[in-house]
Protein backbone atom coordinates (compact mmCIF):
# COMPACT_ATOMS: atom_id res chain seq x y z
CA UNK A 1 0.00 0.00 0.00
CA UNK A 2 1.46 3.27 -0.94
CA UNK A 3 2.12 6.04 1.68
CA UNK A 4 -0.70 8.92 1.91
CA UNK A 5 0.22 12.57 1.82
CA UNK A 6 -2.42 14.85 2.33
CA UNK A 7 -1.66 18.10 -0.09
CA UNK A 8 -3.67 21.15 2.35
CA UNK A 9 -4.01 24.18 -0.64
CA UNK A 10 -3.80 21.64 -3.34
CA UNK A 11 -5.58 23.75 -5.74
CA UNK A 12 -3.29 26.45 -5.43
CA UNK A 13 0.00 27.17 -7.28
CA UNK A 14 2.65 25.36 -5.51
CA UNK A 15 -0.09 22.39 -4.47
CA UNK A 16 -0.80 21.59 -7.92
CA UNK A 17 2.62 20.84 -8.90
CA UNK A 18 2.97 18.59 -4.99
CA UNK A 19 -0.10 16.83 -5.60
CA UNK A 20 1.16 16.17 -9.37
CA UNK A 21 4.85 15.05 -8.66
CA UNK A 22 3.64 13.00 -5.44
CA UNK A 23 1.54 10.88 -7.33
CA UNK A 24 4.13 10.75 -10.07
CA UNK A 25 6.40 9.18 -7.31
CA UNK A 26 3.85 6.73 -6.20
CA UNK A 27 2.05 8.23 -3.24
CA UNK A 28 -1.69 8.33 -2.54
CA UNK A 29 -2.82 11.65 -2.86
CA UNK A 30 -5.38 13.36 -0.49
CA UNK A 31 -6.33 17.07 -1.44
CA UNK A 32 -7.75 19.20 0.25
CA UNK A 33 -8.87 22.99 -0.89
CA UNK A 34 -11.67 25.96 -0.44
CA UNK A 35 -13.26 25.02 -3.88
CA UNK A 36 -15.67 22.50 -4.21
CA UNK A 37 -14.25 20.48 -6.99
CA UNK A 38 -10.33 19.41 -7.50
CA UNK A 39 -8.85 21.88 -10.10
CA UNK A 40 -8.96 20.26 -13.64
CA UNK A 41 -5.09 20.13 -13.50
CA UNK A 42 -5.23 18.53 -9.58
CA UNK A 43 -8.12 16.29 -10.25
CA UNK A 44 -6.09 13.55 -12.01
CA UNK A 45 -3.88 12.69 -9.25
CA UNK A 46 -5.81 12.64 -6.26
CA UNK A 47 -7.63 9.87 -4.99
CA UNK A 48 -9.63 11.84 -1.99
CA UNK A 49 -10.28 15.24 -2.17
CA UNK A 50 -12.09 17.63 1.11
CA UNK A 51 -13.51 20.62 0.53
CA UNK A 52 -13.43 22.78 3.50
CA UNK A 53 -12.34 25.91 4.61
CA UNK A 54 -9.30 25.25 6.95
CA UNK A 55 -9.63 28.41 9.22
CA UNK A 56 -12.97 26.65 10.37
CA UNK A 57 -11.68 22.80 10.87
CA UNK A 58 -9.29 20.24 9.76
CA UNK A 59 -11.08 17.91 7.53
CA UNK A 60 -9.05 14.38 7.24
CA UNK A 61 -9.69 12.63 9.97
CA UNK A 62 -8.43 9.16 8.57
CA UNK A 63 -4.82 8.32 9.19
CA UNK A 64 -2.14 9.74 6.76
CA UNK A 65 1.41 9.32 6.71
CA UNK A 66 2.45 12.86 6.15
CA UNK A 67 0.85 16.30 5.55
CA UNK A 68 2.45 19.15 3.12
CA UNK A 69 0.76 22.70 4.89
CA UNK A 70 0.12 25.25 1.59
CA UNK A 71 -2.97 26.46 2.73
CA UNK A 72 -3.37 30.34 3.54
CA UNK A 73 -3.15 33.81 2.33
CA UNK A 74 0.22 34.31 -0.19
CA UNK A 75 1.67 37.24 -1.72
CA UNK A 76 3.15 40.12 0.82
CA UNK A 77 1.65 43.00 -1.47
CA UNK A 78 -2.30 42.50 -0.19
CA UNK A 79 -1.19 41.52 3.57
CA UNK A 80 -0.33 45.35 3.85
CA UNK A 81 -4.22 45.92 3.05
CA UNK A 82 -5.68 43.31 5.49
CA UNK A 83 -3.15 42.74 7.94
CA UNK A 84 -5.47 41.20 10.64
CA UNK A 85 -7.02 38.69 8.27
CA UNK A 86 -3.70 37.66 7.40
CA UNK A 87 -2.34 36.74 10.84
CA UNK A 88 -5.95 35.45 11.62
CA UNK A 89 -6.31 33.11 8.94
CA UNK A 90 -3.54 31.80 8.87
CA UNK A 91 -3.00 31.18 12.86
CA UNK A 92 -6.37 29.56 12.83
CA UNK A 93 -5.40 27.08 10.18
CA UNK A 94 -2.33 25.91 12.43
CA UNK A 95 -4.23 25.71 15.48
CA UNK A 96 -7.08 23.37 13.78
CA UNK A 97 -4.17 20.96 12.28
CA UNK A 98 -2.72 21.39 15.39
CA UNK A 99 -4.96 20.51 17.83
CA UNK A 100 -6.51 17.79 15.91
CA UNK A 101 -2.74 15.70 15.99
CA UNK A 102 -2.66 16.54 19.63
CA UNK A 103 -5.38 14.11 20.24
CA UNK A 104 -6.02 12.21 17.23
CA UNK A 105 -3.56 9.38 18.44
CA UNK A 106 -1.15 9.98 14.96
CA UNK A 107 2.14 12.08 14.23
CA UNK A 108 1.95 12.40 10.70
CA UNK A 109 5.19 14.55 9.34
CA UNK A 110 3.78 18.01 9.00
CA UNK A 111 5.67 19.90 6.35
CA UNK A 112 4.63 23.92 7.22
CA UNK A 113 5.37 26.22 4.73
CA UNK A 114 6.80 29.36 5.48
CA UNK A 115 8.31 32.17 3.57
CA UNK A 116 12.02 33.15 3.03
CA UNK A 117 10.75 36.39 3.80
CA UNK A 118 10.71 36.17 7.27
CA UNK A 119 14.76 36.89 7.48
CA UNK A 120 16.11 40.13 8.36
CA UNK A 121 18.23 41.78 5.84
CA UNK A 122 21.80 40.80 5.83
CA UNK A 123 24.79 42.87 4.79
CA UNK A 124 25.68 40.34 2.60
CA UNK A 125 22.13 39.77 1.02
CA UNK A 126 22.26 35.94 1.81
CA UNK A 127 20.61 34.37 5.03
CA UNK A 128 20.78 30.54 5.83
CA UNK A 129 18.28 29.00 8.92
CA UNK A 130 20.38 30.89 11.77
CA UNK A 131 20.02 34.43 10.54
CA UNK A 132 17.80 36.87 12.39
CA UNK A 133 14.41 37.41 11.32
CA UNK A 134 12.26 40.80 11.15
CA UNK A 135 8.67 41.28 10.84
CA UNK A 136 8.45 43.41 7.91
CA UNK A 137 4.93 42.77 6.81
CA UNK A 138 1.85 41.58 7.59
CA UNK A 139 2.08 38.47 5.44
CA UNK A 140 5.58 38.14 7.25
CA UNK A 141 4.39 38.47 10.84
CA UNK A 142 1.59 36.06 9.81
CA UNK A 143 4.35 33.38 8.73
CA UNK A 144 6.60 34.36 12.06
CA UNK A 145 3.14 33.23 13.91
CA UNK A 146 2.90 29.81 12.16
CA UNK A 147 5.99 28.70 12.42
CA UNK A 148 6.06 29.28 16.58
CA UNK A 149 2.86 27.32 16.50
CA UNK A 150 4.71 24.63 14.69
CA UNK A 151 7.52 24.60 16.92
CA UNK A 152 4.86 24.73 20.37
CA UNK A 153 3.14 21.77 18.65
CA UNK A 154 6.59 19.89 18.01
CA UNK A 155 7.47 20.50 21.92
CA UNK A 156 3.77 18.48 22.47
CA UNK A 157 4.99 15.11 20.37
CA UNK A 158 3.65 16.53 16.65
CA UNK A 159 6.61 15.97 14.12
CA UNK A 160 6.81 18.89 12.56
CA UNK A 161 9.28 20.78 10.20
CA UNK A 162 8.89 24.61 8.68
CA UNK A 163 9.84 24.70 5.38
CA UNK A 164 11.40 28.64 4.45
CA UNK A 165 11.03 28.76 0.31
CA UNK A 166 12.29 32.07 -1.19
CA UNK A 167 10.52 33.41 -4.64
CA UNK A 168 9.31 30.43 -6.37
CA UNK A 169 8.00 30.59 -10.19
CA UNK A 170 6.96 28.76 -12.92
CA UNK A 171 4.01 26.94 -14.80
CA UNK A 172 0.63 27.57 -13.03
CA UNK A 173 1.49 30.89 -11.34
CA UNK A 174 -1.62 33.15 -10.80
CA UNK A 175 -1.12 36.74 -11.45
CA UNK A 176 -0.20 38.92 -8.52
CA UNK A 177 3.24 37.96 -8.68
CA UNK A 178 6.38 39.41 -10.78
CA UNK A 179 6.44 36.70 -13.84
CA UNK A 180 2.60 36.56 -14.27
CA UNK A 181 2.03 40.42 -14.32
CA UNK A 182 5.00 41.57 -15.85
CA UNK A 183 4.57 38.62 -18.79
CA UNK A 184 0.87 40.29 -19.27
CA UNK A 185 2.51 43.89 -19.07
CA UNK A 186 4.41 43.23 -21.90
CA UNK A 187 2.42 41.16 -23.62
CA UNK A 188 -0.81 44.26 -23.62
CA UNK A 189 1.71 46.71 -23.89
CA UNK A 190 1.82 49.14 -27.22
CA UNK A 191 4.71 48.70 -28.88
CA UNK A 192 6.99 51.61 -27.95
CA UNK A 193 4.89 52.18 -24.57
CA UNK A 194 6.67 51.88 -21.15
CA UNK A 195 5.21 49.49 -18.58
CA UNK A 196 4.47 50.75 -15.57
CA UNK A 197 6.58 48.70 -12.33
CA UNK A 198 7.73 48.53 -8.97
CA UNK A 199 11.53 48.03 -8.18
CA UNK A 200 12.90 45.83 -10.76
CA UNK A 201 16.54 46.42 -9.51
CA UNK A 202 15.81 44.41 -6.66
CA UNK A 203 17.54 41.00 -6.55
CA UNK A 204 15.46 37.84 -5.24
CA UNK A 205 16.25 34.59 -5.27
CA UNK A 206 13.93 32.17 -7.86
CA UNK A 207 13.37 28.61 -7.99
CA UNK A 208 11.54 26.63 -9.96
CA UNK A 209 8.36 25.68 -8.59
CA UNK A 210 8.84 21.82 -9.42
CA UNK A 211 12.15 21.89 -7.70
CA UNK A 212 10.36 23.36 -5.26
CA UNK A 213 7.60 20.67 -4.57
CA UNK A 214 10.27 17.88 -4.56
CA UNK A 215 12.26 19.64 -1.89
CA UNK A 216 8.13 19.34 0.35
CA UNK A 217 8.25 16.04 -0.68
CA UNK A 218 11.59 15.26 0.03
CA UNK A 219 11.11 16.52 3.81
CA UNK A 220 7.99 14.56 3.98
CA UNK A 221 9.60 11.07 2.73
CA UNK A 222 12.70 11.81 5.45
CA UNK A 223 12.87 8.97 8.02
CA UNK A 224 13.93 11.38 9.95
CA UNK A 225 14.98 15.41 10.50
CA UNK A 226 18.04 16.97 12.04
CA UNK A 227 16.81 20.23 12.27
CA UNK A 228 13.27 21.66 12.64
CA UNK A 229 13.58 24.93 10.11
CA UNK A 230 15.10 24.34 6.15
CA UNK A 231 15.59 26.70 3.57
CA UNK A 232 14.53 25.88 0.10
CA UNK A 233 16.07 28.35 -2.63
CA UNK A 234 18.96 28.61 -5.13
CA UNK A 235 21.59 30.97 -3.48
CA UNK A 236 21.37 32.98 -7.04
CA UNK A 237 19.55 36.13 -7.16
CA UNK A 238 18.27 37.64 -10.00
CA UNK A 239 16.86 41.65 -10.59
CA UNK A 240 13.30 41.98 -11.93
CA UNK A 241 15.65 44.12 -15.05
CA UNK A 242 16.69 40.62 -15.73
CA UNK A 243 13.56 38.50 -15.32
CA UNK A 244 11.79 41.38 -17.59
CA UNK A 245 14.52 40.86 -20.48
CA UNK A 246 14.07 37.09 -20.81
CA UNK A 247 10.02 37.76 -20.85
CA UNK A 248 10.37 40.82 -23.74
CA UNK A 249 12.77 38.51 -25.32
CA UNK A 250 10.81 35.20 -25.01
CA UNK A 251 7.67 37.31 -26.17
CA UNK A 252 9.70 39.14 -29.30
CA UNK A 253 9.22 41.95 -27.86
CA UNK A 254 12.60 43.14 -26.93
CA UNK A 255 13.59 46.72 -25.72
CA UNK A 256 10.64 47.06 -23.50
CA UNK A 257 10.68 50.60 -21.46
CA UNK A 258 9.64 51.13 -17.96
CA UNK A 259 8.13 53.32 -15.75
CA UNK A 260 8.10 53.22 -11.69
CA UNK A 261 4.70 53.01 -10.25
CA UNK A 262 5.20 54.54 -6.57
CA UNK A 263 2.22 52.15 -5.41
CA UNK A 264 3.85 49.38 -6.58
CA UNK A 265 7.19 49.91 -4.70
CA UNK A 266 6.70 48.20 -1.17
CA UNK A 267 8.16 49.86 2.24
CA UNK A 268 11.03 47.92 3.56
CA UNK A 269 12.22 46.43 0.33
CA UNK A 270 15.83 45.13 0.58
CA UNK A 271 17.84 45.23 -2.72
CA UNK A 272 19.51 41.78 -2.62
CA UNK A 273 18.02 38.81 -1.00
CA UNK A 274 19.57 34.97 -1.43
CA UNK A 275 18.99 31.84 0.55
CA UNK A 276 21.23 29.76 1.61
CA UNK A 277 19.82 25.71 1.21
CA UNK A 278 23.14 23.87 2.19
CA UNK A 279 21.28 22.83 5.28
CA UNK A 280 18.83 20.93 2.98
CA UNK A 281 20.99 20.19 0.41
CA UNK A 282 23.70 18.52 2.79
CA UNK A 283 21.43 16.59 4.44
CA UNK A 284 18.94 14.99 1.71
CA UNK A 285 20.76 15.68 -1.46
CA UNK A 286 18.18 17.90 -2.80
CA UNK A 287 19.23 20.31 -5.28
CA UNK A 288 17.96 23.18 -7.95
CA UNK A 289 17.50 21.40 -10.84
CA UNK A 290 15.47 23.83 -13.74
CA UNK A 291 17.45 27.16 -14.84
CA UNK A 292 15.29 30.47 -13.53
CA UNK A 293 15.33 31.41 -17.31
CA UNK A 294 13.85 28.39 -18.42
CA UNK A 295 11.67 28.48 -15.36
CA UNK A 296 9.87 32.04 -17.24
CA UNK A 297 9.47 30.23 -20.86
CA UNK A 298 8.31 27.30 -19.28
CA UNK A 299 5.42 29.75 -17.67
CA UNK A 300 5.21 31.83 -20.66
CA UNK A 301 4.55 28.64 -23.07
CA UNK A 302 1.33 27.42 -20.54
CA UNK A 303 0.20 31.03 -19.69
CA UNK A 304 -3.23 32.33 -20.09
CA UNK A 305 -3.86 34.96 -22.51
CA UNK A 306 -2.70 38.51 -21.42
CA UNK A 307 -6.51 39.32 -20.68
CA UNK A 308 -7.25 36.87 -18.31
CA UNK A 309 -7.22 38.20 -15.04
CA UNK A 310 -5.49 35.03 -13.42
CA UNK A 311 -5.39 33.59 -9.98
CA UNK A 312 -5.50 36.07 -7.03
CA UNK A 313 -2.89 36.40 -5.41
CA UNK A 314 -4.75 35.94 -2.08
CA UNK A 315 -4.84 31.62 -2.64
CA UNK A 316 -4.35 28.96 -0.85
CA UNK A 317 -0.04 28.29 -1.53
CA UNK A 318 3.15 29.06 0.36
CA UNK A 319 4.42 31.44 -2.81
CA UNK A 320 5.58 34.58 -2.27
CA UNK A 321 6.83 37.55 -4.33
Amino acid sequence: MSRVVAVAGANGFVGSHVAKLAAQEGYTVWAIGREAEPSAVVAPHVERYFSADLAEGWPVHDEVDAIIHLAGLAAVGPSFTNPQRYLEVNSRIMTHLGEFYLTAGTRPRTIVVSSGAVYAHSASGTVDEECETSPTSPYVVAKLLVEQQAHYYAQRGLDTVVARPFNHIGPGQGRGFIVPDLTAAVGKAAPGSPIKTGNLRAQRDYTDVRDVARAYLTLAAAPSHRHDVYNISTGVPHSGEEILEVISDTLGRSGTTTVVDPSRVRPNDPSRIAGDSRRLQDEFGWIPTVAWDQSIRDYISTAPSSDDPGTPAEQEGGDYE
